[in-house]
């Protein structure tokens, strides 16, 4: 190899020492929905998705940083979700964790917006290189109905009814 060559080589790191392999993040998570979730959610409702954070290392993790990111999967939707607006918790920070142990935490939603997404939660530490994410958490949310029964008959039956007594009231008084 010529001089210039290997100069340019090695300042592009190509001949080099084989980079450091991302360090293998100690930290799983698994998700769950909550039992209390409705079966066929609509908007106005509320979901909760508990996640278990747990250090599968044989060493204490310290500076654990876990947050839920919500994204919706619907064909020439897809898109991540602003979780403000969804009155979702932002992160949690776990300032150790030691071999072994886990943190439960409950993410909770609630849904303003029909269609169908996806939840996953991610965690990352202070020191490390690599993130640890659970498993997707597929959810559809129904439209709710413009028009509720409850508040539109009471109308529809009510003013014909409040007329037509208005009306024998007049003919009586004539």
């Amino acid at each position: 190899m010529s001089p210039m060559l290997l100069a340019g080589a090695l300042a592009l790191g190509l001949g080099a020492a084989p980079a450091l392999a991302a360090e293998a993040m100690p930290v799983s998570i698994a998700i769950a929905p909550a039992a209390s979730n409705p079966a066929s959610p609509r908007m106005g409702d509320r979901l909760g998705f508990r996640t278990e954070i747990r250090n599968d290392g044989t060493a204490p993790v310290g500076g654990v940083i876990g947050w839920a990111s919500l994204l919706r999967t619907d064909p020439g939707h897809e898109q991540p979700i602003d979780l403000e607006d969804w009155s979702a918790h932002k992160a949690i920070t776990l300032p150790s964790l030691a071999p072994g142990e886990a943190v439960t935490t409950d993410w909770p939603f609630r849904l303003i917006a029909s269609g169908t997404y996806r939840v996953v939660v991610s965690a990352a530490t202070r020191d490390g290189a690599a993130l640890a994410t659970s498993p997707f958490a597929d959810f559809a949310v129904r439209a709710k109905p413009v028009v509720e029964s409850q508040r539109v008959l009471p109308v529809a039956l009510g003013l014909p009814l409040l007329i037509g007594a208005g009306m024998i009231v007049t003919a009586r008084r004539r």
